[in-house]
């Protein structure tokens, strides 16, 4: 599914207002995470990922693992737009006995998660192992995760990283995205992780630095993967936690908080995607 670069830009925001909203009904945090990864979610999975939702579990399909589960109310909210489910069903989100909780569930439960995540570091080793699957078994798909930049954090991360290079996975996509913010702290503050892309490079990545709201950039880098010197591929994706609304952005209290529906309502104004009262 190929979308123009405007096209992917008003999904993004209207998954931004979604997400919101959900955020907001279903009392569900984390929404500065998620909406730092809208761009990232949309471009993938509007322009890049070979799947079909029709056929979800088919063999020949790319697997994408969203390391950074707390972020997966984003995700709920894309692979609905997508087709993998009607868009209604989130109506019931956070419902007792319901499907959809705060972080993905296990493979089956809802079409089109690949894993269960959330205990952060563990998505890297997961989509490693589904990329070397493939080479044994002799399939072409392509796996993509995207990881917190808090995460990196993880020493399986690096223990991941290592083994991919060794075993030249070529075949492996990260995008990491780099809000700056952990749950209680700058993520630079609280690891060294600076210089971030010389590292994944000294363990053997190819490894770039984009700016993670840029459609344009996100696509065209994303795009020349696989590469073709046999190693794995790390996106460094500058992004800013609460992307898209001005009292979210790069406010750290929005990790926890649900908005109220005041809040709502300004955010959606903000995002060009609610009537303005009349005065």
């Amino acid at each position: 599914m190929m979308n123009t670069i405007k096209e992917l830009e008003d999904r993004a925001r209207i998954l931004r207002a979604r997400i919101i909203e959900t955020s907001h009904k279903a009392s569900v945090p984390h929404l500065g995470s998620c909406l730092s990864c809208v761009d990232i979610l949309t471009a993938l999975y509007f322009s890049v990922l070979k799947i079909d939702p029709a056929k979800a579990t088919a063999s020949e399909r790319d697997r994408f693992i969203l390391s950074k589960g707390h972020g997966a109310p984003a995700l709920f909210q894309v692979l609905a737009m997508r087709g993998f489910y009607p868009e209604h069903r989130l109506d019931h989100y956070g419902e007792d006995g319901g499907i959809f909780a705060e972080h993905p569930p296990a493979p089956g439960i809802l079409p089109g998660i690949e894993a269960a995540t959330g205990s952060l570091g563990h998505g890297l080793p997961i989509a490693l192992g589904m990329a070397l699957a493939a080479r044994i078994q002799q399939q072409t798909y392509n796996v993509y995760a995207v990881l917190s930049d808090g995460e990196c954090n993880e020493g399986s991360v690096w223990e991941a990283a290592l083994l991919a290079a060794a075993q030249r996975v070529n075949n492996l996509c990260i995008i990491i995205d780099f809000n700056k913010w952990q749950a209680t702290g700058r993520s630079r503050e609280v690891m060294a992780l600076d210089p971030l892309p010389e590292k994944w490079r000294a363990f053997g990545w190819n490894a770039s630095e984009i700016d993670g709201h840029d459609m344009s950039q996100l696509l065209e880098t994303i795009q020349q993967f696989p590469a073709v010197n046999n190693k794995p591929t790390a996106i460094i994706a500058h992004t800013v936690k609460g992307k898209g609304v001005s009292f979210m952005e790069d406010n750290n209290n929005w990790h926890y908080r649900t908005p109220s529906a005041d809040e709502v309502l300004a955010a959606k104004k903000e995002l060009g995607l609610a009537e303005v009262e009349a005065a």
